[in-house]
This record gives C-alpha cells, structure tokens and sequence, in this order.
C-alpha cells in the first residue's frame, strides 16, 4: 500500500517585495491557492496586496484562487500590544499560539483548503510572523505537513 504523502505548506510575506517578485515566487513553488491570513487587509498601506486586487491578481497573473481566513490572523489587541506598543516577541508568540489553541485551529481549519497552498501576511520574513506559528502550530498538531517559506 502507498503511503500518503505529507502536506505541502508554503507561507511568504510581501513587503519589500515587487509585485513582479511575489507572483513569480508564487507561481514559479506551484502554490494552489493563496490564504491571506492578516487581520486587515484592505489598507492603503497594503499597496497590489489589498483583498480585492489580490483576488483579482492572483487569479490572471498565476491561476490561482485567492481565500481570506482571519481565524488564522492575531486579534487586533494581540497585534497591537506587539506592533504599536513594541512588545516582546516572546509574549506575543505564547499570546498568539494560546489564540490558535482556542480556536482549534486543527479541527476548524480545511486540511484541504491548505494543502499546497500559501499563508500571507505582510512580514517580510517569517522568524517574528504569525504565518510561520500557524503553520507549525498545524504541523506540530496534523504531524505531516512540509513547511515551505517562499523567499
């Protein structure tokens, strides 16, 4: 009997990044779908990231669908003790993990919406983003799940 294989999990963040760059990156991994996992993401600031565009982008330019899940993004009051107050990572990751925890992320979240596809959030890179502790709460949790943070 064949052995199922794991679960492919991309994550990329787009700041300082071209519009150029983040396709090609998305395209060129074979990411099937893009999960946007920001609490806000409609912001002037988001520039080509905002919800509709990216909608729109990611479905002409790399043929994929474009899916918002804020049930993996921080509460306004976890992001703004870290961001606007300039708190410990520490704390903001047990805060964070401890939200995943409540949510049971595990058994609310689609295995099948997530294979092969690629968590964004706006860090440009994943040591001190939640994309990265949503996508090792879930392959701690799952146990087969192939982390892939795209460039």
């Amino acid at each position: 009997m064949e052995e199922a294989s794991a679960m492919r999990l991309f994550t990329i963040g787009f700041t300082k990044k071209s519009a150029e760059t983040f396709f090609t990156r998305l395209r060129d991994a074979g990411v099937g779908r893009l999960v946007d996992v920001r609490l806000n993401n409609v912001s002037q600031l988001a520039g080509f990231t905002k919800r509709e565009d990216l909608r729109y982008f990611t479905k002409a330019i790399c043929g994929i669908e474009y899916v918002h899940v804020p049930n993996l993004a921080p509460t306004q009051e976890i992001l703004d003790a870290f961001k606007k107050r300039k708190g410990d990572w520490k704390l903001y990751e047990r805060q964070f993990v401890e939200l995943l925890r409540k949510r049971r992320i595990e058994t609310t979240t689609s295995r099948e919406m997530l294979n092969g596809g690629c968590l964004l959030c706006s860090e440009e890179t994943p040591e001190h983003c939640h994309r990265r502790l949503v996508a090792e709460y879930l392959r701690d949790a799952w146990g087969d799940v192939e982390i892939e943070h795209l460039p």
